[in-house]
């Protein structure tokens, strides 16, 4: 991952706009710094999503799922 310029932000105002903010992040990939006083106290930033892709082809079937296997799955009290 890239580090993008983190823009920085007081927190009176992230708490007004945080969802138009939270989508800003989502869409831009871009972080905050929420302040406090002028000291920073928190980071925003986008959750790296997953490659789905990156799974198939991961999985091998080496038999019949559906077939009746030898348990016996009585419940005993």
């Amino acid at each position: 991952m890239t580090m993008k310029h983190l823009r920085e932000i007081a927190a009176g105002r992230f708490k007004s706009e945080c969802l138009a903010l939270l989508d800003r992040v989502a869409e831009t990939g871009e972080s905050l710094v929420v302040t406090k006083r002028g000291r920073p106290v928190a980071r925003v930033m986008p959750i790296e999503q997953p490659d789905v892709r990156s799974l198939r082809g991961s999985v091998e079937i080496l038999g019949d799922l559906l077939a009746p296997i030898d348990a016996d799955w009585h419940a005993t009290r």
